[in-house]
């Protein structure tokens, strides 16, 4: 080891040597005080993940809340901010937790006049990200506020997928368009041209959900085409339900399928879940305009077939996530119907809602 070295300053090196030093200090309570006021990582809830627990895509409130079976919230990301940022979504519209504590999340944003504590002209998000358990954003695709069809960006994306081996299927509505992109954020699969709506080859009218299927498929719910397709990766429609002059669907917000081959669908202005057979004839049917305290359309926006054979409803106009058996007995339900808010267990326009653990009919990340 070299011997330490002895200086002996001037006067002029002792003066800058105590500027260096002060500086030095001022520097350090600095950046004391600015780590004393920084927010502490949130705790996260030791009923966080839990089997059975329910995320809610909280459309209105800006917000994705985890709640327990009784209502409980144990985890939250969105800040309710009209302003998409690292700690904010606007106007989620999909959510889902995948490993390790992870959610995939759609930034939808909101449109002009949605009732929401937006700006009166709407508000954009156009992202699709995963956050971790703390709340901080780990992925992205899209830019904050930016709407666009290039690299990285999207049109309102309403429904982000998780596939096996880390690739996002993301139904990009506002681009008339599913995409399938990978981790390095290259698009690897497209149906639907870009920018382009229409109802024949390879064309989308409002996509407004993608799941892809074990077959290797891909169902899609084609909302303005009042239409469910499932399409191979060549761009072939080889099942569908429902067409743009038919009258059988109207707004198709969902599609599924369900182990026995049926199709789960939530056909969102007409008010109803329906399911179909592969022979397109309906065997279940659930209103949730006839419900007592209804509004006059409440445009159920999501519906997903549970393990145990109920279904879980997310009832947006009225303000209510619900579980419904097969008898069609309401069974649980978060907020209060036609009321909304954001305390006190109520919700405002819910979107979409899982159940932690339960992927019957989706695709298991």
């Amino acid at each position: 080891m070299r011997p330490l070295r002895t200086y002996v300053a001037g006067r002029r090196g002792v003066a800058a040597a105590g500027a260096i030093v002060a500086a030095l200090v001022a520097t350090f309570l600095t950046l004391a005080s600015a780590a004393a006021a920084a927010p502490a990582p949130a705790a996260v809830s030791p009923d966080f993940n839990k089997p059975g627990n329910v995320l809610i895509s909280d459309q209105y409130n800006n917000r994705v809340i985890e709640v327990t079976p009784t209502g409980k919230i144990v985890w939250t990301f969105g800040n309710g901010s009209a302003v998409p940022g690292p700690h904010s979504v606007v106007g989620v519209n999909d959510a889902e937790r995948l490993s390790g504590g992870r959610t995939l999340i759609a930034g939808t944003g909101v449109p002009a006049g949605a009732p929401s504590p937006e700006p009166p002209g709407g508000a954009a998000d156009n992202r699709v990200f995963i956050v971790s358990r703390t709340g901080h954003i780990v992925w992205q695709y899209g830019m904050a506020g930016v709407t666009g069809s290039g690299k990285d960006q999207l049109n309102t994306p309403v429904q982000a997928t998780f596939i096996p081996g880390g690739d996002v299927l993301i139904t990009d509505q506002g681009n008339q368009r599913v995409i399938l992109v990978n981790r390095e954020k290259h698009i690897i699969w497209q149906f639907g041209k870009t920018g382009v709506a229409g109802s024949g080859f390879d064309r989308l009218n409002n996509p407004n959900s993608a799941e892809l299927l074990r077959n290797g498929h891909v169902l899609i719910a084609d909302e303005s085409n009042n239409r469910v397709i499932e399409v191979t990766m060549a761009k072939h429609v080889v099942w569908s339900y429902g067409s743009p002059k038919s009258s059988k669907l109207s707004g198709a917000a969902f599609a599924s399928r369900l182990a026995n081959g049926d199709t789960l669908i939530t056909d969102s202005n007409h008010n109803r879940i329906v399911e179909v057979t592969k022979a397109k004839h309906v065997v279940w049917e659930f209103r949730t305009d006839k419900r007592a305290g209804s509004v006059a359309n409440p445009l159920p926006t999501r519906a997903v077939r549970l393990r145990n054979g109920d279904t879980l409803i997310s009832d947006q106009n009225n303000n209510q996530v619900i579980l419904v058996n097969h008898a069609k007995k309401i069974v649980r339900q978060f907020g209060t119907i036609a009321m909304a808010g954001n305390t006190g267990g109520l919700l405002n326009g819910p979107y979409d809602a899982k159940v932690i653990g339960d992927f019957t009919g989706l695709t298991r990340p």
